[in-house]
């Protein structure tokens, strides 16, 4: 049977709609599913890092069986009726837990899980989220790009983590999708999001949290954990100074300390990218070839990052495939 096209959700930054109804069966709903016993027993460490504002920190590591795919940052917050999570994680395993410590510190239930972006480490804990009831809840493009990579995703996954943690992990899209800025309730709490132009992605979503200033930033900020680039790195350069401009006082980034403080969190980013930059369009000017110039371009932020080898020669080239074209 085809699905029914997924509902959109268009607000302009002033005319909002507060979603106080949205996910109804969620408020129903148990607060989790029939866990495994080492979802049980193993609950990931949640970090309270304001009022009702809770945190896990991913590893700073590339995705292994050993770290279960738990690489990325997650964020859950409490209002007085609901929660909203941020992000399900790189497994169904690391959903569970992430489930098993949300009930050690609240009994609402789960009515929203907000998808920053398409990465697996991001969205493969999504389907325990959506058997609470949740509202799963995106960019406007993230069903798109879910539905062209997802095959790519599960086969990747599959090499670098195993079957086993592979084994039912589905490919769940968000069913509100934000076009542009949306408010979602809690009760009793707001959180803002909105929708990025292409910059990590083309899907890239922030979470603010009015109450205590802290905004989940998802891959647009990382810390310490060089960036990785699949969208556009003008894109995300230009829009630097909008996104440095949320009112908040502290970050949850995608990748790195959790929090940070904001916007200093940016700073580091910021001087990668220019440096990035610089090189590239030096090289370009001068005609070396891409991957010549990918070789060496930003080797001067080595000593800064975390990961680096394993992701500048692919930011590197995206960046000069695009550069190449100004």
């Amino acid at each position: 049977m085809k699905p029914r096209p997924p509902a959109r959700a268009t607000a302009h930054p002033t005319r909002r709609g507060v979603l106080a109804g949205l996910g109804a069966a969620a408020v129903l709903a148990p607060l989790a599913p029939k866990l495994s016993l080492a979802a049980e027993d193993n609950a990931l460490p949640l970090k309270q890092i304001g009022d009702g504002v809770f945190a896990y920190e991913g590893a700073i590591e590339l995705e292994t069986p050993e770290n279960q795919g738990a690489t990325a940052n997650l964020g859950v917050v409490v209002g007085e009726q609901a929660v909203a999570v941020i992000d399900s994680g790189g497994s169904l395993v690391e959903a569970q837990r992430l489930i098993a410590a949300i009930s050690e510190v609240t009994d609402k239930p789960v009515r929203y899980l907000v998808n920053t972006h398409m990465h697996p480490d991001h969205v493969f804990g999504n389907a325990a989220f959506r058997d609470l009831g949740a509202t799963v809840v995106g960019h406007a493009n993230l069903p798109r790009a879910l539905e062209a990579r997802g095959a790519y995703y599960l086969q990747s996954f599959r090499e670098q983590l195993g079957p086993a943690l592979i084994k039912d992990i589905a490919i769940v899209p968000p069913t509100l999708l934000v076009e542009d800025s949306l408010e979602i309730d809690l009760g009793d709490r707001r959180l803002d999001l909105k929708a990025w132009q292409a910059a990590h992605t083309d899907n890239d979503l922030t979470v603010l949290d009015p109450a205590t200033g802290t905004l989940f930033a998802g891959d647009l900020v990382f810390v310490k954990h060089l960036p990785s680039l699949d969208g556009s790195l003008l894109g995300w350069m230009r829009q630097m100074d909008g996104l440095a401009a949320l009112p908040a006082r502290q970050v949850v980034p995608g990748h790195g300390p959790v929090p940070s403080p904001w916007p200093e969190a940016l700073a580091a980013e910021r001087r990668y990218f220019e440096a990035l930059a610089a090189d590239l369009r030096k090289a370009i000017a001068a005609g070396t070839p891409m991957a010549e110039a990918a070789a060496v371009a930003g080797s001067g932020e080595a000593g800064n990052w975390a990961l680096f080898d394993a992701y500048n020669g692919r930011n590197a080239t995206a960046a000069y495939a695009e550069l190449e074209w100004e």
